[in-house]
C-alpha cells in the first residue's frame, strides 16, 4: 500500500540503494543523509563486499556525509533509511547528532529505535533525533521479504 502522500526523494533514493544492495547479494538496505534537502551522503549495505561488519548502509552514508562536510557532527542533517537502525547504527546516529531519522520498515528482530533496546530513550543517550517510522513500509518490506525468500 502506497503512503497517502508523495514519497520524499531521499526515501526514494534509499529504496534505489537498497535494490542495488540486493543485486550485489547484500541485505537490501539503503540510506541517505540530507541537509536542507541536499544529499550529502548515501550508502547501501556493503558487509559482504567489504568484509566489514560495520559497513551497514547507515554507517556508509554517515561516513560519506561527514567526509563531505569535513565534520563528524552532522548537526541539522536528516537520515533516511529503509530499515529501522540496529544498535550500532543508532549509536552512530546519536554520536553524529543527526537531527531527524526517517525509516521505512520496523525491525522487531534487530531494531534499536522503536524495538529492542530503544536506544534513544536510554538516559545514557546524549542526543536523541526526532524519529519518523513507517515511510514506504510496504515497498521496503517487499524488498526484504523477496530477498530472503529467494535465499531459502
Amino acid at each position: 500500500m502506497a503512503p497517502p502522500f508523495p514519497l520524499p526523494l531521499p526515501m526514494r533514493r534509499a529504496l534505489d540503494l537498497a535494490r542495488a544492495a540486493a543485486e550485489a547479494g547484500e541485505v537490501p538496505i539503503g540510506a541517505v543523509v540530507t541537509r536542507a534537502g541536499a544529499i550529502l551522503g548515501e550508502g547501501e549495505n556493503r558487509n559482504r563486499r567489504d568484509n566489514d561488519p560495520t559497513a551497514h548502509a547507515e554507517i556508509v552514508a554517515i561516513r560519506a556525509a561527514a567526509a563531505r562536510l569535513g565534520d563528524f557532527r552532522l548537526t541539522g542533517c536528516d537520515l533516511w533509511v529503509t530499515l529501522e537502525p540496529c544498535p550500532m547504527c543508532a549509536g552512530a546516529i546519536s554520536h553524529a547528532r543527526i537531527a531527524r531519522l526517517y525509516y521505512a520498515v520496523s525491525d522487531p528482530k534487530g531494531g534499536a529505535v522503536e524495538q529492542g533496546p530503544r536506544l534513544f530513550t536510554q538516559p545514557q543517550c546524549l542526543h536523541r533525533p526526532d524519529v519518523y517510522g513507517g515511510l514506504a513500509e510496504a515497498e521496503g518490506s517487499a524488498l526484504l521479504r523477496d530477498f530472503f525468500a529467494a535465499r531459502r
